[in-house]
């Protein structure tokens, strides 16, 4: 839940204050829509994130947090096809290549808790 908490308010944080970089490098018209889209979607990572920040104590794959693994499972999954989609179209966009491994880590990781082969919980 941490790993996924950090990297969730990276991406978060840089969607939210440098949406400009972000048109720039992709190659993208730098205009007031797309920079309010791209906030809007930090916003949301951020929220994500911290909606696993505060779950980490929490049993995760239990009745009460079944929430929490489901809306992780269906977004990394879903995210990371999005973003293997685009990178087969587009190879050239190696920039990708972590993101897309890190996603598919995650999604595996919370599918095994989604569908109750190990559930996470603070190990101390």
């Amino acid at each position: 839940m941490m790993a996924s908490s950090v990297f969730l308010v990276l991406i978060g944080v840089t969607c939210s204050f440098a949406p400009e970089n972000i048109l720039k490098y992709f190659s993208f018209e730098n205009n007031a829509l797309l920079v309010m889209i791209i906030q809007l979607l930090g916003a949301l990572y951020l929220a994500f994130a911290f909606l696993n920040w505060t779950a980490k104590a929490n049993l995760i794959g239990g009745i009460y947090s079944k929430p929490v693994s489901l809306g992780n499972t269906l977004h990394f999954v879903v995210g990371g096809v999005a973003m293997a989609n685009y990178f087969l179209k587009h190879p050239d966009a190696s920039i990708l290549i972590i993101p897309v491994i890190l996603y598919a880590v995650f999604a595996v990781l919370f599918a095994l808790v989604l569908f109750g082969r190990f559930s996470l919980k603070k190990q101390f």
